[in-house]
């Protein structure tokens, strides 16, 4: 569900600032999951597998982070909004075991007649007349019974119904890179944590206000436009792989 109520430089050479920028981005783009942006629209760089069939997703609720891992290389990390203790985040080893792009919730959204729309709960019409229309839960990946990561707003606290959300410029991406089968691994904290989880900087639009219905209700806010575009995998050059193409949703 994606509602809120659900969500000394100048004195440096030129030489040296040349040098140091061409290390720090060569150093993040060989290692793998460079930082997310702290300013502007978010952005998060995510790599294309070398064997997708390698690939793992690993996520701590203490950090609210995800992890998509092969091997030791971190395709992404990206922040995500876990359930809140009354409604938790299900712990442990699962697999992924659907991919829905344009799923819609069953449980939350909107009552539809003519041009109103009027937001409640599956089962709960606000008169005759009424017929029903979910969330927009955009590239969902479903991990077990009732529980799956979707595109949302991410609340740096708390704030789901137990599914982990992911912000609409790395859902995209997260989608392309996990498979039917893909391990996802669910614990209270993990080792990366303290590591690649010390450079993932937090979305900052979280606050922002939710699309009007017309649009969270319409079919083409499936078709509005994401980044979607995976970099080369981890450790080659832009000459020597193009990036993955990003599928059709």
């Amino acid at each position: 569900m994606i509602s809120h109520s659900s969500r000394s430089g100048r004195a440096t050479s030129w030489q040296s600032w040349a040098y140091l920028t061409t290390f720090v981005a060569t150093a993040l783009f060989l290692g793998g999951c460079a930082t997310t942006t702290s300013s502007g629209p978010y952005h998060v760089d995510a790599y294309a597998p070398v064997q997708p069939k390698n690939v793992k997703v690993l996520v701590s609720l203490n950090a609210e982070i995800v992890y998509v891992m092969e091997g030791d290389t971190c395709l992404l990390a990206t922040p995500v909004t876990v359930g809140t203790p009354q409604n938790p985040t299900p712990t442990g080893s699962f697999r992924v075991t659907e991919k829905n792009p344009t799923k819609r919730s069953g449980e939350y959204g909107f009552w539809v007649n003519g041009a109103t729309a009027v937001s409640g709960d599956a089962g709960k019409p606000p008169g005759p007349g009424y017929s029903y229309v979910g969330y927009p839960m955009a590239n969902w990946v479903g991990f077990a019974p009732g529980f799956g990561f979707h595109e949302g707003y991410v609340w740096p606290i708390p704030r789901s119904h137990g599914c982990l959300r992911l912000h609409k410029n790395a859902s995209a991406k997260f989608y392309q890179l996990v498979e039917i089968g893909t391990p996802v691994i669910i614990a209270q904290s993990l080792p990366e944590d303290a590591s690649i989880g010390k450079t993932v900087v937090h979305p900052t639009d979280y606050k922002d206000p939710d699309p009007p219905a017309s649009e969270l209700i319409s079919p083409n806010y499936f078709n509005e436009p994401r980044d979607k575009q995976l970099l080369p995998p981890a450790g080659t050059t832009a000459s020597a792989a193009a990036p993955a193409p990003a599928p059709a949703q």
